[in-house]
C-alpha cells in the first residue's frame, strides 16, 4: 500500500519539503507520495483529522501551525516537549504523535557548515516554534549563555522560562555574541526584511538563517561581506527532513550532493 505524507501550513507555496520528500522517494525505490497542502491554524484540527481518516502516514507542519498543534496530538516526543512547538507528525493506528525536528536539523547544518562554532553566546532572533526547537538544540550542546531579540518580550521569556536557559532580551547584538540566529521568516522572497545590524559582532561569530529562499539572504550576504562564518538555512531543511521519513517510509535518507544541488535549483 502506498504511504502518504504532506506539509501542511499558509502560506505553503514556498515550501521545499515536497521536492525533497520526492526526491528521496524516488532514490529509494519507494511506492509513496509527497504533497504541499494550503492549512490555516482556524483549520488544522479538522485538516489533521481527515489525514488520519484517509490513512495517511503522518505530515510536516510549517508556519504559522508548530505551535498550535500541540493541543491536537495524542503523544508528544521529548523533542517537541522541549521546543513546546511540532513540526513532524506520525501518525499509527489512528493515533498522531508530534515530533519537533527543527534542533536536530539545525544542529547537524551548523556542524557541518561551520564546525567551529563558539559556544559562548547565542542570540536567537525570534520566539516561535523554530526558535524553540534551535534554543532546545543548542542549550542541549551546551552554550552558555542566550539572548533573544523579538518583538514579544514575553514569549521570549517564556521561551527561556521553559527550556531554564541563562538568557536575557535584548535590542540588538553585542560584541561578545558568538552565534547569531535568524529564526523567522523575514529576508524571506516576499517577507520583509529583517532589519538588524550586525556590524558589533566580533570576528569569531557564526551568523545561520533558516530562512531558504534565497539560499542567500540579506543577512547572511552582510555577514559574508565582514567575513563571518555563515551557515545558511537549505541544509536544516535537508536534515530535519530525514525524521519524518524515515518514521512515514520506512528509510534513513541521506543527505547526498545530488540532492543539495535538486533542492539549491528549485529554491532560485
Amino acid at each position: 500500500m502506498s504511504a502518504k505524507a504532506c506539509v501542511l501550513g499558509s502560506p505553503v507555496g514556498h515550501s521545499l519539503s515536497p521536492q525533497l520528500h520526492n526526491h528521496w522517494l524516488k532514490a529509494y525505490g519507494i511506492d509513496g507520495s509527497y504533497v504541499a497542502m494550503e492549512t490555516h491554524a482556524a483549520a488544522l484540527r479538522e485538516v489533521l483529522s481527515d489525514l488520519v481518516r484517509i490513512g495517511f502516514a503522518g505530515c510536516n507542519l510549517t508556519l504559522p501551525l508548530k505551535e498550535t498543534a500541540l493541543a491536537f496530538m495524542d503523544a508528544l516526543d521529548e523533542s517537541a516537549k522541549a521546543a513546546g512547538a511540532v513540526n513532524t507528525v506520525v501518525i499509527r493506528d489512528g493515533k498522531m504523535t508530534g515530533y519537533n525536528s527543527d534542533g536536530y536539523g539545525f544542529a547537524e547544518s551548523l556542524n557541518a557548515q561551520a564546525p567551529a562554532w563558539n559556544k559562548r553566546h547565542a542570540v536567537i532572533i525570534g520566539a516561535g516554534g523554530a526558535a524553540r526547537g534551535i534554543a532546545a538544540a543548542l542549550n542541549g550542546k551546551g552554550v552558555e549563555k542566550f539572548s533573544f531579540i523579538c518583538r514579544t518580550p514575553a514569549k521570549a521569556e517564556k521561551v527561556i522560562d521553559d527550556l531554564r536557559l541563562n538568557g536575557d532580551i535584548i535590542a540588538a547584538p553585542s560584541d561578545d555574541v558568538s552565534l547569531l540566529v535568524n529564526c523567522t521568516p523575514c529576508g524571506m522572497a516576499g517577507q520583509p526584511p529583517l532589519g538588524i545590524d550586525i556590524s558589533t559582532l566580533p570576528p569569531d561569530a557564526t551568523v545561520c538563517d533558516i530562512v531558504y529562499r534565497p539560499l542567500e539572504t540579506p543577512l547572511l550576504a552582510a555577514a559574508k561581506q565582514r567575513g563571518l562564518q555563515t551557515a545558511a538555512g537549505l541544509p536544516m531543511l535537508l536534515h530535519q527532513g530525514r525524521l519524518g521519513f524515515k518514521r512515514w517510509f520506512g528509510t534513513d535518507p541521506a543527505v547526498t550532493p545530488a540532492l543539495e544541488k535538486e533542492i539549491a535549483a528549485c529554491a532560485k
